[in-house]
């Protein structure tokens, strides 16, 4: 039978696991930015639907094989869902199997910023809208020629328009 002063240490040690834990889950704290689109949480939530904002606002990840831009084959631009910004061309768009939107290129270097991103334990680069800062994916390093880079795009935070 455990003594109440070993279960108090116990639990002590349990929440100061959990406390290095949830440090080392936590992303890097980010130095404030001023967007060219900057709208207050509450108009964000108005203007895109409650998947949308999950990710562009909250850096989620939609599941994946779910978004119907995915098998888009047709010619067009992949623009930010949230402000508009054309950020990826139909020409870079391959097939990753990975279950997202995936391309080797950005329209422009300055259409995207990337950020380390060290949640969940792990270092990887974050891509961002550069007119908004919404969240629209991670890029690796493992994709194709000419560039050898995956911009693994979530496809909710995508708006295509075909040519």
């Amino acid at each position: 039978m455990l003594s109440r002063r070993n279960t108090l240490i116990g639990l002590g040690a349990a929440g100061a696991a959990c406390a290095g834990l949830n440090r080392l889950l936590a992303a890097e704290p980010r130095p404030a930015r001023v967007h060219e689109v900057t709208l207050a949480d509450a108009e964000w939530r108005k203007k895109l639907s409650p998947a949308q904002y999950e990710v562009l606002r909250r850096a989620g990840t939609e599941r994946p094989f779910s978004s119907p831009l995915n098998a888009e084959k047709r010619v067009g631009t992949f623009a930010c869902a949230g402000c508009g910004l054309p950020l990826f061309s139909s020409k870079t768009k391959f097939e990753s199997g990975t279950g997202w939107p995936s391309f080797y290129e950005p329209i422009a270097k300055t259409a995207v910023d990337e950020e380390t991103d060290t949640t969940l334990g792990m270092r990887r680069t974050e891509v961002l809208c550069h007119r908004c800062g919404g969240h629209l994916g991670h890029v690796f390093d493992d994709g194709p020629r000419p560039t050898g880079l995956r911009y693994c795009m979530n496809g909710v935070a995508l708006a295509f328009t075909a040519a």
